[in-house]
Parts: C-alpha cells; sequence; structure tokens
C-alpha cells in the first residue's frame, strides 16, 4: 500500500466504514447526527460536526472508489461515478445531467473550479428572499476557510491550449479573463479530474472532509438508499434506508433504521427535494422541489490549425465573467464562459453527428477546442427553474422548462463563443447543434446563428450545476429552510448542499456549498453542544 493511500490507510487503521452490500441481517443504528450525502455539502458537515464531539454517521447511496480504482477509464467512470451511469436527463431528455454518485459525490469527478458566490448574487438573496448573514462581509472567512481546508487557489501552470484559446479570444476582443482558482495539491495535470483523480491531488471530500470525520470517529455507510424520514411530532424519528447489490443497482433487502438526534440532508439538489418528497414531509406552501436551477449549458467547438489536445492538461484554468452581468442582474439572462476538456467517449457522445459524420469530427479531436456557456438562470420572472418530482419507483425525476428567456441567453452565446474561436485563430467553428455546418468565417456564422432553430434535441444542452429546490430565507411562505438551513417545520432537520440556493449562483458551485456548509454545521454544533 503506497503511503499517499489515504482511503486504504484508513481502512486498514481501523475506520468505521460499512459496504452495505456486505450486510447479511436488518439493522438498527444510533447517532447524535445522521447525515445523509457526502459531496460538499455533507462532506463538511460530517468533519466539523465529529470535530465538535458529536457522534456521527455518513449514509452515501454510492459506493467508496478511491485511488485503486481511478485508472482513467471513461466508460468505467461514467458508469459507476455518476448517476444513473451518466445517463441522467431532465424528463424531456433536453439537458443532459453530469453528477456524481459516490464517496465524495460530484466533488470526486467534477473538474475542480472553485469560485467565491458572486456578490450580485448574495445581494440578490438578501433583498429578494430575505435570506440572513449571507453578505459578501459575512462570508469571507467563511470562504477563506475553506480554501485553506481544501488547498483553493488559482492554478500556477501554464494553461493547456484548449484553454489558452479563451484566454487569447478574451485579450484579442477587450473582454475580461482570469485564471481559474482549483482544489488541488500537487496536481499531475493529467487531464482526467472526471474519472477520479489518480494521484489523490484533487482535494474533493474523498481525500479531505470525509477522511476528517472518519478520523474522528465517525461511521460511513456507503451502498446504502436513503429512502424515508420518518415524522414523530414535529421531530423526526428515524431514516430507512435500503441496502443495495455490490453494482449499486439493486436492493438487497436488508434494511437500515437510523436514529438521531438531529438529521442533515445533503443529497444534492435533485437527491434532496426527492428525499423530502418520498419522506412526506410537512410542505404547506408546496414549495420543495420548485425553483431548481440548472446554469443550463450550451457549447462551441472549433478546429484549430494546430494540435490542441483538449484531453490533457488541467480541464478548466480560463474563465471570462464578460457577460454574466453585463446587462444587469434582472436584465437578459448572463452567462460564464470556460472551458470543458473533450475526452474521446464523451466528444462522441456530445458531437452533433452520426454515423461516418461523427467518425470525421471524432477523428479531428486533436485539433479541436471548445467553449461552454454556463447561464446564470433564477433572476428573472422568465426563469423559474424546474421542478423535482417522483417517479412511480420513487426516483427523483427533474423538469426543467427551457423558456423563450433562455433560449435568447443560448442564442445570444452561441454568437459570443464563435467569435471568440475564431479570434482564438479557429479554421471552423461548428455549434454543439443537430443544425449546424462548419463555419469558416465568423460573419457567416454570425448571420447563421441568427436563424438557427433553437429547440430541445437539436440544440444539445448539458449542466453539472444543480441547485435549488430547497431554497433558503426567513420567509416560510417562499422558503423550505432558513438562512442556516434548518428546516421551517420539522425541529431536527436542516438541508446543507446546494438545494438550499435561492437561485444559481452565476458561478461553478462547490466553494459556495463548502463555504455555507462550513457556517451552518458550525451554527448546528453550537445548538446541539448547548455553545451556541
Amino acid at each position: 500500500m503506497s503511503k499517499y493511500d489515504i482511503i486504504g490507510a484508513g481502512l486498514a487503521g481501523g475506520w468505521k466504514v460499512t459496504d452495505a452490500s456486505t450486510l447479511t441481517a436488518n439493522q438498527v443504528v444510533e447517532a447524535d447526527v445522521v447525515v445523509i450525502g457526502t459531496g460538499a455539502g455533507g462532506g463538511t458537515t460530517a468533519e466539523i460536526l465529529a470535530a465538535a464531539g458529536l457522534d456521527v454517521i455518513l449514509v452515501e447511496e454510492g459506493r467508496l472508489y478511491y485511488q485503486k480504482d481511478f485508472k482513467m477509464d471513461e466508460l468505467f467512470s461514467y458508469s459507476h461515478l455518476y448517476q444513473e451511469g451518466m445517463s441522467r436527463v431532465t424528463a424531456d431528455g433536453g439537458i443532459s445531467i453530469l453528477q456524481g454518485r459516490c464517496v465524495g459525490g460530484s466533488t470526486t469527478v467534477n473538474w475542480t473550479s472553485s469560485f467565491h458566490t458572486p456578490d450580485p448574487t448574495l445581494k440578490y438573496w438578501a433583498d429578494r428572499f430575505g435570506v440572513k448573514n449571507a453578505s459578501h462581509a459575512d462570508m469571507a472567512p467563511w470562504f477563506a476557510n475553506r480554501e485553506k481546508r481544501l488547498n483553493i487557489h488559482p492554478w500556477t501552470v501554464t494553461p493547456n491550449e484548449n484553454n489558452a484559446a479563451l484566454q487569447r479570444a478574451s485579450e484579442r476582443l477587450g473582454w475580461a479573463w482570469a485564471i481559474i482558482p482549483r482544489n488541488v495539491k500537487g496536481c499531475w495535470n493529467s487531464g482526467y479530474c472526471g474519472f477520479g483523480c489518480p494521484t489523490n491531488a484533487k482535494q474533493g471530500m474523498l481525500l479531505t472532509t470525509v477522511p476528517g470525520a472518519l478520523d474522528k470517529g465517525a461511521r460511513l455507510y456507503h451502498g446504502l438508499r436513503a429512502e424515508r424520514l420518518v415524522m414523530q411530532g414535529d421531530r423526526l424519528s428515524h431514516l430507512e434506508a435500503t441496502a443495495l447489490d455490490q453494482d449499486v443497482l439493486n436492493p438487497t433487502g436488508v434494511k437500515v433504521t437510523l436514529r438521531a438526534k438531529h438529521f442533515v440532508v445533503a443529497a444534492s439538489a435533485i437527491g434532496s427535494p426527492g428525499l423530502l418528497l418520498r419522506s412526506g414531509l410537512p410542505d404547506p406552501y408546496s414549495l420543495v422541489g420548485k425553483r431548481t436551477f440548472l446554469h443550463p449549458v450550451n457549447a462551441t467547438v472549433a478546429i484549430m490549425p494546430n494540435e490542441v489536445n483538449p484531453f490533457y492538461g488541467a480541464p478548466q484554468s480560463i474563465y471570462s465573467d464578460e457577460f454574466v452581468w453585463k446587462k444587469g442582474v434582472e436584465g437578459p439572462v448572463g452567462y460564464k464562459l470556460e472551458v470543458p476538456p473533450l475526452h474521446p467517449a464523451m466528444s462522441a457522445g456530445v458531437l452533433p453527428a452520426h454515423g461516418e459524420a461523427l467518425y470525421e469530427q471524432i477523428h479531428q479531436l486533436p485539433h479541436m477546442q471548445s467553449i461552454i456557456a454556463l447561464l446564470r438562470d433564477g433572476f428573472h420572472e422568465e426563469s423559474q427553474g424546474g421542478q423535482v418530482s417522483l417517479r412511480d419507483d420513487g426516483s427523483p425525476v427533474l423538469d426543467y422548462p427551457v423558456t423563450d428567456y433562455l433560449w435568447r441567453g443560448f442564442r445570444d452565446a452561441y454568437l459570443t463563443m464563435a467569435e471568440a474561436q475564431f479570434a482564438a485563430g479557429a479554421k471552423g467553428v461548428r455549434l454543439v447543434h443537430m443544425d449546424s455546418p462548419l463555419f469558416s468565417r465568423w460573419p457567416e456564422a454570425k448571420a447563421a446563428i441568427a436563424d438557427i432553430p433553437l429547440e430541445l434535441h437539436r440544440a444539445r444542452l448539458f449542466t453539472a450545476h444543480q441547485m435549488g429546490g430547497c431554497g433558503m430565507g426567513e420567509d416560510p411562505k417562499t422558503s423550505v429552510v432558513n438562512s442556516y438551513g434548518e428546516h421551517h417545520h420539522v425541529a431536527n432537520l436542516s438541508v446543507h448542499d446546494a438545494s438550499t440556493f435561492p437561485t444559481s449562483i452565476g458561478a461553478n458551485p462547490q466553494l459556495s456549498v463548502y463555504a455555507f456548509a462550513a457556517r451552518n454545521a458550525t451554527h448546528l454544533a453550537g445548538r446541539l453542544t448547548d455553545k451556541a
């Protein structure tokens, strides 16, 4: 075993970790706090509560995969580390949803981009939703706290050519650009972040706060599905959970009952509303699952004269916020420009072609560069987000209408991205859209984009950021939880993840989740240990 194998060493050293697929009989377990989910919110919360001396149990539906399992293999990673085997989509199939399903959640498979919640977003939450104690000044120490804990700092290595193209374009067009902060330590710059870090450089929950909590005596159950929170009076009595087989697909028949003084739900902006809905918890104003946001993403790809090799190097290191707030907070939808990595299997599933045409496009992959636009949804009356509901089997699904307001934003973003790629020296640019040819000049692209039909399944749309569905605020008529994530109607329930965000945030959300979860978990620890 390598001395750098944090998980292997912890398991050998006596961590209290249970693979639920190995259980052969029903169990009842008790703790001070049960934390459901091990991602940015759950992992952060568990470490802070365990450090406060509380007995904590972590519940994770996915399995515990770690360095020995991370082989830089796309097909294994997508099928084992992502929700629904990387096939999760909105109810109409129009938007692909990239979301982790493993210990560490999406922090195990994300691209490490780490941003503060933008000040205009924090102000909007305070003014529009009554969120308290979350101003720039209030949150600054919590961002600093998490940046230190997770080794977050601007990337210091020269960007790969995929990202350098966005920098070059921004400089030539006079747009703002900057270097992305990343939560890494000793990064090898391999470019395989999305498949689980093979070098243990990524400072996600898998290698930081989950081990931190386990070192302090917390217990972890993985391969265990949280089915239903059960009320007794105005409080939760217990969580009913189901053990899953080793493929985390089918129940084994073993049930686990988890009793606790307090429960923290941190199962994501799709999973958390889903659990609350399955549990039938009080929701007098029918808010749970409503106003779920995505930073819906569209993309363009360019063929560059020199090799790009977009599968190597830090996946995201350059961004531009030129268009996020340019037309006002509540005006036309703003969007953040970033660069995605392009690995062969993902590219084959994303590029807008089939058969021979797709083969020809994939053949050009070494020369391919891409830009994505993250639309800032939730700040306009025509952008109310989507709604999480339950399928017949109780699993959550998101219905997310793409309004005309958002389609206008997508068109603007296509224009911006194509202009940038031609400014960066592209020989040709193609929208990730089924009706897009390869444009050879910017004027040609500009004219065509103005008229290209925008509709679901023609324009390929994506999201890796899910937010909302259990929005926070001080008024129970407009929010599910208060400003510290405490449920308005259930005395011993908190929600600590991106589902509490009243809108999208306009930036990659992981650091926002870390900071709010750290603040809220510290507040909760004070309450539960009588130190508030």
